[in-house]
C-alpha cells in the first residue's frame, strides 16, 4: 500500500517511516486542510493465487467504498526502496523492506549553455489499419467487440466453467449469457440502485425491464459469483495478479493492435478504486483519499489505453537498467509500443518517472521523451538556484545541454519553478502563454520555452481517460479482490472503443454516455433468455423500437424479410434484430 501524497508529513527520518501505522496515516490525512487530492495504493493479498481468493465474502450491495480491513488498518507503512529519502515521503509501501543496493557509478555529465541538436527523424508513418477501420463503418457493438472479441468471450467463459466444475457446480456458461452479464455491468455505470437485485424487483419505482426480460436475477448472481479468467492449477506464485494476468495479455494485446498510430503518448500512474467489505474504519464522504490499486497507463494524447500493467511494488517487479520502478515501467510502455514498429514515438510524464538516466535509454531506443523532472535527478546539472529564479519576473528560465547525449534540463519560473527534461525538444522558438495576476487582477503574458508548451498540450492523455472512466464507471462489485479490476477493464475497453468512434464517424458521432448506452442496450436485447413465451413476448413487443436512441442499419449475409414492408433484405437494425431496407429504417422507427 503507497500513499502519493506530496503534504502527508511522516516524518524526517526513515525510522519515523517504518513505525506509522495506515490507520494513522490515514487519520492524518482527513485531519489534513489541504484541498489537494491523496491516494493510497493497495497491492493485492500477498497470497493472491490462493483459493480462498475466489470466494465471496459477502454482498457488497449498499457499500459506499468507504470500509478498510482491520488487518490493513494496522499494518504497518514502510518506504518503498527507492534511494533516496524524497522518495520515501513519495511511496510508502505496506510490504516487507528490502536492502538497498548500492549505486552503481556513473560518470560525470558535461553540461553547456547552448539550445538541443536532437538527431531524430521526423515522423512520416501512416496508419492503414485505421483506414481499414473506417471504410468498414463499424457501429459501437462492433468498435466494442474488437476489445471483447469472440476468442476472449469463449476464454471467460470456458474458464468460468472450469472453475465452476472444480467446485462440483456444473454451470453451463453461453456465450450469450456471459454477453448479458456484461450488459448489466455496463448498464449499472449510468443506471445505478443501492442492490443490484432491485433490478429485477417487481415493485414500479425498481423494476428495470430490460434487465429483468434479459436474465433471471438467481441466474445473473450465480455466474457472477463464478466469473473466473484463469486456471488455479497454473497459477504463478510470485504474481499477485495471476488471476487476472491472461486477462491483462488478452486486452493488452488487443488495445496495441487497434490503437491509432500516433507520434505523442502519455505515459502515468491510474488508480483503480477497491475497498475491503470488513473492517471498522470508515473514510469520510467528501475527504480528497481514495483507496485502490494502481495502474500503470500507457495512452494517446486523446486518451485511448494502449499498454497497462497493474503496480505489485518492487517487492513484486524488480527494477532494471538502473532506473527505480518507474522509470522501469516506462521502458515496459515503449518495448510495448515498438511492436508495432520502431518509430520515432514522443512520450511524455511526470516527475515520478522522470531522470536524465531514463532519458538516455530512451534516445539510445530512438524514442523521444520529455518531462517534468525532480532536481535530484538531474544528475548535478548547474542550474539556477530556484530561489535566486524566483526573484526575477515570470517566464524568467535557465537551462543546459548535456553535451554526450543530448539532454537537456531547463528550470522555468512560473507562478512556481518548475524543472524539466527532454532528449527531443529545446528551448526555441519561445512563446507567449496567458497567467492571471493576482497582484494586477489582469492576464499578463509571459516567456515560455517551446519544450513547455509541448509538454502541456500532450501529457493529459493519462488524465482523459480517467475522467472519461470516471463518469460511468460499472458499478457492480462482488467480494473477489480483482473484481473491482475487472470493472475498471471494462470501462478501459468502452473508453477506448468511444475514441475509435470519435476518429472513425465523422457524420454520426454520439457521446461517451449514448455510446454505453447502445453497447448495452443491443447486448441486453439480442442475446437475453427467449426460453420462456411469455419473456419471448415481451421482448418481442419491447419499447426501444421506438427510443430513437442508437439504431444503426447493418449487412447480414442472409437474407430476411423487412419488417416494415416485407420483402427481401439484406440489411437490419443491429439494436432491434429485425430486417430492415435502407428505405424503410426511419418509417419502421417512428410510432
Amino acid at each position: 500500500m503507497a500513499s502519493s501524497s506530496s503534504g502527508l508529513s511522516t516524518g524526517s527520518t526513515s525510522s519515523k517511516l517504518k513505525s506509522v501505522k495506515l490507520l494513522e496515516v490515514l487519520n492524518a490525512l482527513e485531519e489534513e486542510e489541504s484541498h489537494t487530492r491523496e491516494e493510497i495504493f493497495i497491492a493485492p493479498p500477498k497470497n493472491a493465487a490462493g483459493d480462498f481468493t475466489d470466494e465471496d465474502s459477502g454482498d457488497e450491495d449498499g457499500q459506499r467504498g468507504t470500509h478498510v480491513p482491520g488487518n490493513v488498518l494496522h499494518a504497518f507503512v514502510v518506504p518503498e526502496d527507492s534511494g533516496t529519502a524524497e522518495e520515501e515521503e513519495d511511496d510508502l509501501q505496506l510490504q516487507p523492506a528490502t536492502k538497498k543496493r548500492k549505486a552503481v557509478v556513473e560518470p560525470q555529465r558535461v553540461w553547456t549553455k547552448r539550445d538541443i541538436r536532437p538527431d531524430f527523424s521526423s515522423w512520416t508513418a501512416t496508419d492503414p489499419h485505421m483506414e481499414d477501420l473506417k471504410s468498414q463503418e463499424l457501429s459501437p457493438v462492433g468498435l466494442f467487440e474488437l476489445f471483447f472479441d469472440e476468442g476472449t468471450i469463449n476464454f471467460i467463459v470456458n474458464e468460468t466453467n472450469r472453475y465452476a466444475r472444480q467446485k462440483n457446480v456444473n454451470l453451463g456458461l453461453t456465450a450469450q449469457e456471459l454477453k448479458c452479464v456484461l450488459g448489466i455491468l455496463i448498464l449499472s455505470g449510468y443506471i445505478s440502485y443501492p442492490r443490484r437485485r432491485m433490478f429485477w424487483e417487481t415493485s414500479p419505482d425498481s423494476h428495470h425491464h430490460l434487465v429483468a426480460d434479459a436474465i433471471r436475477r438467481d441466474r445473473f448472481e450465480l455466474i457472477f459469483s463464478y466469473l473466473h479468467f484463469a486456471d488455479n492449477n497454473e497459477l504463478d506464485e510470485s504474481d499477485r495478479f495471476a488471476k487476472v494476468r491472461p486477462l491483462i495479455v488478452r486486452m493488452n494485446y488487443n488495445f496495441r493492435k487497434h490503437a491509432p498510430l500516433e507520434e505523442f503518448y502519455s505515459f502515468g500512474e491510474s488508480m483503480c478504486e477497491y475497498f475491503g467489505h470488513r473492517g471498522s474504519k470508515q473514510l469520510p464522504s467528501g475527504k480528497p483519499v481514495r483507496l485502490g490499486y494502481k495502474i500503470w497507463c500507457g495512452t494517446t494524447s486523446r486518451g485511448y489505453l494502449v499498454w497497462f500493467e497493474p503496480s505489485q511494488g518492487t517487492v513484486f517487479t524488480k527494477p532494471d537498467r538502473g532506473l527505480d520502478l518507474g522509470g522501469s515501467m516506462v521502458v515496459k510502455f515503449v518495448d510495448a509500443l515498438q511492436t508495432r514498429g520502431c518509430l520515432p514515438y514522443h512520450i511524455f510524464f511526470d516527475k515520478v518517472f522522470t531522470s536524465v538516466k531514463l532519458m538516455s535509454i530512451l534516445r539510445k531506443k530512438g524514442v523521444k521523451a520529455t518531462g517534468t523532472v525532480r532536481e535530484y535527478r538531474t544528475e548535478r546539472c548547474p542550474l539556477k538556484d530556484p530561489k535566486e529564479l524566483k526573484k526575477m519576473k515570470r517566464g524568467s528560465f535557465d537551462y543546459k545541454v548535456d553535451e554526450s547525449e543530448e539532454i537537456i534540463v531547463c528550470r522555468w519560473h512560473d507562478s512556481s519553478v518548475v524543472n524539466i527534461c527532454s532528449n527531443a525538444v529545446g528551448i526555441e522558438p519561445v512563446g507567449l502563454t496567458s497567467h492571471h495576476s493576482g497582484a494586477a487582477k489582469m492576464q499578463t503574458q509571459v516567456h515560455q520555452p517551446s519544450l513547455l508548451r509541448l509538454y502541456q498540450e500532450k501529457v493529459g492523455g493519462v488524465g482523459r481517460m480517467d475522467q472519461n472512466i470516471a463518469k460511468y464507471k460499472v458499478k457492480i462489485r462482488g467480494m473477489k479482490w480483482y473484481s473491482s479490476f475487472i470493472g475498471y477493464v471494462i470501462d478501459a475497453a468502452l473508453n477506448n472503443a468511444w475514441q475509435l468512434h470519435r476518429i472513425c464517424c465523422h457524420d454520426a458521432q454520439v457521446d461517451l454516455l449514448a455510446f454505453r448506452r447502445y453497447v448495452a442496450c443491443v447486448y441486453l436485447e439480442s442475446n437475453a433468455d427467449t426460453s420462456s413465451q411469455g419473456r419471448r413476448s415481451r421482448r418481442l413487443e419491447t419499447e426501444s423500437r421506438f427510443d430513437m436512441i442508437g439504431h444503426w442499419i447493418i449487412h447480414q449475409d442472409k437474407r430476411t424479410r423487412c419488417a416494415l414492408c416485407h420483402s427481401q433484405t439484406n440489411t437490419r437494425c443491429e439494436k432491434c434484430q429485425k430486417g430492415v431496407h435502407a428505405k424503410c429504417f426511419r418509417a419502421y422507427h417512428i410510432r
